[in-house]
């Protein structure tokens, strides 16, 4: 009953962070200069600008189209009501700004510019995540079982030269390498997207789509399991250490039990509660994507649809690709507690 009851009180805690999360940034979107009313009355002027050259009325039409028509962009924004009701109205009627209509692209709500992308970021959002903790926790195992030993050493360079390039640069390197952009160097890959042209028009069988999605997503996955390489990796190798150093490892031993099998059966168990607790945070980045990576390789994914959006000050396809974010980190969030509680069933929630 005490794990019902705290997962009761986290669910319930999952309301106030969300509006926390959505008012602050609802918020800065309507008191931060350069939002939509501002970009539209830019637009006009410059139009006004361009009509009236050279006639000496230019600059009063100018002023005129800015005081007449902001009161009334004002209105079609939904920015003239209470700030209140104008967070209500977007959080419940307006289904957290999904069926707003884009600032940027005309007659396309929000919800159908993310949900076109979604597919795309969850493409290499879950090859990511299975490669990086397919590819990591074995590794980091391997490094403890054989701490300070050549293979540690070895593997350990490899692990921080990793960590110590950046995305981009990583990104940027690989392109040039592998896509053919320096004469030269190995023309192996795509220079980017997702696909080869007409791929689906043309007669192929799903084996050759798979194949060819797979070329197209080789080089930015790279990227992106390299991001989080370093430290999970390291993690995992320290988190088993420890374990293995414990008190109750040894005293398995003691009582006859292999180092083996007081390795798997109890250490490895307890070594993967940091991996789990971390869980929460890599759910999120599936969704999201990388907004570095998916510039350079020319991915329309979500984390580029997110900078377009805040570039072009497109504050609903903005805001509803926020609240989307915050629902599923705050989701990940409730699996890693239920995994904590899945992988120790010792803990006790009855003081939490």
């Amino acid at each position: 009953m005490d794990r019902v009851a705290y997962l009761v009180r986290r669910l319930l805690l999952v309301i106030p962070t969300f509006i926390g999360i959505t008012l602050i940034c609802f918020t800065l979107t309507r008191f931060l200069p350069g939002g939509p009313v501002e970009m539209r009355l830019m637009q006009m002027r410059g139009m006004a600008a361009q009509g009236g050259a050279g006639e000496s009325a230019g600059s009063a039409t100018s002023a005129n189209v800015s005081e007449e028509y902001k009161k009334e962009l004002e209105k079609q924004f939904g920015f003239d009501r209470p700030f209140v009701v104008q967070y209500w109205d977007w959080l419940v009627n307006k289904r957290m700004g999904m069926n707003l209509e884009s600032y940027a692209f005309r007659n396309k709500t929000a919800w159908q510019l993310i949900k076109s992308r979604i597919p795309i970021s969850l493409w290499f959002g879950l090859a990511s995540f299975l490669l990086t903790y397919m590819i990591c926790i074995p590794l980091g195992i391997a490094k403890a079982l054989r701490h300070r030993q050549a293979f540690d050493a070895a593997s350990s360079v490899i692990v921080f030269i990793a960590y110590a390039i950046p995305s981009f640069a990583l990104a940027m390197s690989l392109k040039m390498l592998f896509c053919g952009t320096v004469e030269g160097l190995w023309d192996i890959f795509p220079l980017g997207g997702i696909a080869s042209d007409n791929v689906y028009g043309e007669a192929l069988g799903t084996w050759a789509i798979f194949k060819d999605r797979a070329w197209h997503m080789a080089l930015p996955i790279a990227c992106y399991v390299a991001g989080g390489f370093a430290m999970l990796t390291l993690l995992m190798k320290n988190s088993l250490l420890d374990q293995i150093s414990a008190d109750y490892v040894r005293t398995v031993i003691a009582k006859g039990a292999t180092r083996k099998r007081a390795i798997w059966c109890h250490a490895f168990r307890n070594a993967l509660i940091p991996v789990a607790t971390g869980l929460g945070g890599m759910i999120g980045l599936i969704f999201v994507g990388s907004i570095i990576i998916e510039t350079i390789f020319e991915i329309p994914g979500m984390g580029r649809l997110s900078w377009d959006a805040l570039i072009g000050r497109d504050y609903s396809v903005f805001l509803a690709l926020l609240a989307l974010t915050a629902s599923f980190q705050l989701v990940g969030n409730i699996i890693s507690d239920i995994l904590y509680m899945i992988i120790d069933p010792r803990i006790d929630f009855s003081k939490k």
